[in-house]
């Protein structure tokens, strides 16, 4: 099953201040749905987060704990942070972008990727439970950030 799901925010603060929270793996368990924990694998070339570093997460998903590994295949700080799995139960490719609209940010995720496999019973529900948890993400980054509770 081809999965291509996007979710958008807008948060009322600058692109720099939201992505430099979202774009931290060390923030991933705070505001990501059902991730427990993330943990970087392996530095970018030129050491630290960036280009080519490799985060592994452990998060559950409709009960099942998934354990994946995701490599940093785009990163342009504060505008986009590109990620595509390199070894979990399913190809998997998440994009989050930070613009700025006038005085704040329109901040998105997409994820697409390919469950026919590892979610086949589940599968006509897919799309739907992952924007789901896109928008709750959203909603908590900007809580985490703002103290907004709307």
């Amino acid at each position: 099953m081809a999965l291509d799901v996007q979710q958008t925010r807008l948060i009322a603060l600058s692109p720099d201040t939201v992505a430099a929270y979202a774009m931290d793996w060390r923030h991933d368990h705070e505001w990501t749905q059902g991730i427990r924990t993330a943990e970087l694998t392996t530095e970018a070339p030129d050491g630290g987060f960036g280009l080519g570093a490799e985060v592994t997460r452990t998060a559950y998903f409709l009960g099942k704990r998934i354990d994946y590994v995701l490599r940093v295949s785009g990163y342009d700080p504060p505008t986009e942070l590109d990620m595509r799995s390199v070894s979990g139960p399913m190809p998997m490719h998440i994009t989050y972008r930070f613009e700025p609209v006038g005085a704040g940010t329109r901040a998105s995720i997409r994820v697409r990727g390919d469950a026919s496999t590892y979610y086949r019973v589940a599968g006509p529900l897919m799309g739907i439970l992952v924007r789901r948890n896109l928008g709750k993400d959203l909603r908590d980054l900007e809580r985490r950030l703002t103290g907004v509770t709307g």
